[in-house]
C-alpha cells in the first residue's frame, strides 16, 4: 500500500528527528548470517530489553542454574537503560559481559558519546512525540553516567550488531532489532501479522538463510511461524526481559532455544528445525525492582511519565496477541 502524500512527508521528515532516525551505520544485509556460528550450545536463552533491571539479571541467573545443563546466555541489546545510578550500571555491566552479547541502540548511542541519533530507537510515527523526547532525555542521563566509566564505554562500543548460534540442527539469527537494522521494526507483533509484510519476511529469511530469528527491541514479544521455501521458519521477539510484558503481570520475557524443551513455566511454544522456542517468565522481584527504579527515576521523571504505568501493572499486551 503507498502511503498518502501527507505521511510519506512526515515520514521523510522523521528520518532526521533524533529518536526516530535510524543512522545508515545501524543497517546490514540479511546476507550477513550466512557465516559460521560463534555460539554453539545445546540450549540458549536471548535477553532483550533487560533495561538496567539488576533483579532480572539475578532471576535470570536463577533461572540458568537451576536447568539441568546450564544454557548459554546471550544478551541482544538494551540491557542498560535505567540504569543511571552507578552501582546499577556497573552491575548490568559486570553481569553481561561474562556471556556473548551484542549491542541494541541503548549501548550503541551510550558508546558514541554524543546526542547522534537520540536514543536510536527508530520510533515509528504512532509513537508519540512526547514519548520520543522523554526517550532521548533518558539517553541523555544514562550517557553522562557511561561517561564516568569510559573503559565501559569502550567495551559496548566493540560489540557486534549480530551473533549466529547453532542450537541442535537449527540456526538462528540472533539480532536486537530485525533482520536488516539494529533498530528496526520488522519483528514487532502487529508487522509480523501484516500481510503486506509478508514479502519481506520471505526474503529476509531466504537471504540470511537461517531456522529463526530472535530479536527485541519493540519491547512487546511476540512468537510467530512461517513456512519459506518449503520449510518452517520462526520468528521469536522477547519483548522484554526487565519490564512487565502483559496486562496485570509483572514478570519479565526471555527467548529459550533448546533441543530439550523448558521443565518450568512458559508462556509459549513451537518447534523449528529439530529444537523447541519458548517464551518463558522471569520472575523477578518486582516490588525490590520497582524501589530500586523510583530511586533514579521519582515522579515527573521522564522514564516515570514513560513507563511507570507499564512497571506497576504491565502494558496493553496479551499472551494471545503475543503467541498466535
Amino acid at each position: 500500500m503507498t502511503p498518502s502524500p501527507a505521511r510519506a512527508a512526515r515520514e521523510a521528515e522523521a528520518e532526521t528527528q533524533p529518536g526516530r532516525a535510524c543512522p545508515a551505520s545501524y543497517r546490514y544485509s540479511p546476507r550477513v548470517f550466512r557465516r559460521a556460528p560463534q555460539i554453539v550450545a545445546d540450549t540458549v536463552y536471548v535477553i532483550g530489553g533487560l533495561y538496567g533491571n539488576v533483579e532480572a539479571l539475578e532471576a535470570i541467573d536463577a533461572m540458568a542454574g537451576a536447568e539441568e545443563r546450564r544454557p548459554t546466555l546471550v544478551f541482544n541489546g538494551d540491557f542498560h537503560w535505567f540504569d543511571v545510578a552507578a552501582g546499577d550500571f556497573e552491575a548490568i555491566s559486570k553481569g553481561v559481559a561474562a556471556h556473548p552479547a551484542l549491542r541494541g541502540n541503548v549501548e550503541t548511542e551510550i558508546a558514541i558519546g554524543h546526542e547522534g541519533a537520540g536514543c536510536g530507537c527508530a520510533y515509528p510515527l504512532d509513537v508519540s512525540d512526547a514519548e520520543v523526547s522523554r526517550s532521548n532525555e533518558i539517553i541523555a542521563r544514562l550517557r553522562r553516567t557511561a561517561l564516568d566509566v569510559p573503559e565501559r564505554a569502550a567495551q559496548l562500543a566493540a560489540l557486534p550488531m549480530t551473533l549466529v548460534a547453532r542450537i541442535g540442527g537449527a540456526r538462528a539469527g540472533i539480532v536486537h532489532g530485525d533482520a536488516t537494522s539494529l533498530a528496526g521494526w520488522g519483528f514487532a507483533h502487529d508487522r509480523l501479522d501484516d500481510p503486506r509484510h509478508r514479502r519481506w519476511i520471505d526474503s529476509v529469511f531466504s537471504e540470511a538463510q537461517v531456522d529463526l530469528f530472535a530479536s527485541s527491541h519493540t519491547c512487546l514479544p511476540a512468537l510467530r511461524a512461517f513456512t519459506v521455501d518449503g520449510a518452517p521458519r520462526v520468528v521469536a521477539n522477547n519483548g522484554a526481559a526487565g519490564m512487565p510484558n502483559f496486562a496485570r503481570r509483572r514478570e519479565g520475557i526471555v527467548t529459550r532455544i533448546g533441543t530439550r524443551p523448558y521443565a518450568g513455566r512458559r508462556v509459549a511454544g513451537m518447534q523449528v528445525a529439530g529444537v523447541h522456542v519458548e517464551l518463558i517468565e522471569v520472575g523477578y522481584d518486582a516490588d525490590r525492582w520497582n524501589a530500586r527504579f523510583l530511586s533514579s527515576w521519582p515522579p515527573g521523571s521522564p522514564a516515570h511519565d514513560s513507563y511507570w504505568r507499564r512497571m506497576a501493572g504491565g502494558p496493553r499486551h496479551t499472551v494471545e496477541r503475543a503467541a498466535r
